[in-house]
């Protein structure tokens, strides 16, 4: 699933591909990825983009005009640049540029969404007015994660993807930067010393940074799609040894998602007696 780095690529190539070119036409299918939004809007979309910015998961375009857009890739949503007169499977909506390049938003799942509105008004959109603060867009403090998460009752894994809370983390760069940081997933967020909150800052930029790396590219592929080989340290290694200590890594259910994590690397300071470390599943 599309979390902060990968949805940062695709604002990235999206800016790229763009590049001054003026969108001539924009079409899109009849589906749910509209959810409700005015799908004729989304067709009068044209001209020049003034800019594309990232608010955690969520892109929002801005159209001279004052034409905007909200987008949200879902599950299995992407953005492919193809020429004019290919076929696309699940291409749910498409941008003609004039250069006689095509930029497909494919969903095979659809999932995502978008939403046509006022660019001014983008960021007052429910789904963005209430995300928290964007590790990498507005930078992270320990103090500040402490002030986000410190006081919820949630699982420190929960309170990390928990979006209004950090906007852009998900079940992969989560358990990732608490691995990196040696902090178990079920811990009380009020159980934290002060240097463990700094571990953790200090993780989840590193989390952030490898996805950036590990995605960047012409088309992306999502770990979901089959690709050859994990290039995670925890999450989906569930039964095969830690690439730190050897010992086993462990899966239990948390939040409704499979949280991956090893017992000896991340042990469970601080985990109350009516919320044991949960053991291998």
């Amino acid at each position: 699933m599309p979390e902060l780095p990968e949805v940062e690529i695709a604002r990235r190539n999206l800016v790229r591909w763009f590049g001054g070119r003026r969108l001539v036409r924009a079409e899109a299918d009849d589906t749910r990825i509209f959810r409700g939004a005015d799908r004729a809007r989304f067709a009068a979309l044209t001209g020049r983009l003034e800019s594309l910015v990232r608010r955690g998961k969520y892109l929002l375009f801005a159209f001279e005009g004052g034409q905007g857009l909200m987008a949200h890739l879902g599950m299995t949503g992407k953005f492919v640049r193809r020429t004019e007169g290919h076929v696309e499977p699940y291409s749910r909506a498409r941008f003609h540029l004039d250069d006689g390049h095509v930029l497909h938003f494919a969903d095979a799942r659809m999932f995502g969404r978008m939403e046509p509105a006022p660019a001014a008004l983008l960021r007052q959109l429910d789904a963005v007015k209430l995300l928290g603060r964007d590790p990498l867009a507005d930078g992270l403090t320990a103090g500040q994660l402490q002030q986000a998460l410190g006081t919820t009752k949630q699982p420190l894994k929960v309170a990390l993807m928990d979006q209004e809370r950090l906007a852009g983390l998900g079940n992969i760069h989560a358990a990732e930067a608490l691995f990196r940081a040696g902090l178990h997933p079920a811990r009380p967020p009020a159980s934290l010393a002060p240097d463990e909150w700094k571990r953790l800052v200090g993780a989840i930029r590193a989390t952030i940074d490898f996805g950036l790396k590990e995605q960047e590219g012409e088309e992306p592929v999502y770990l979901e799609e089959g690709r050859s080989e994990n290039p995670f340290q925890v999450y989906g290694r569930a039964g095969g040894p830690c690439s730190q200590c050897g010992k086993a890594v462990e899966s239990f259910t948390q939040g409704g998602r499979t949280t991956h994590f090893c017992p000896k690397c991340q042990p469970p300071r601080g985990v109350h007696a009516s919320n044991p470390a949960p053991g291998k599943r």
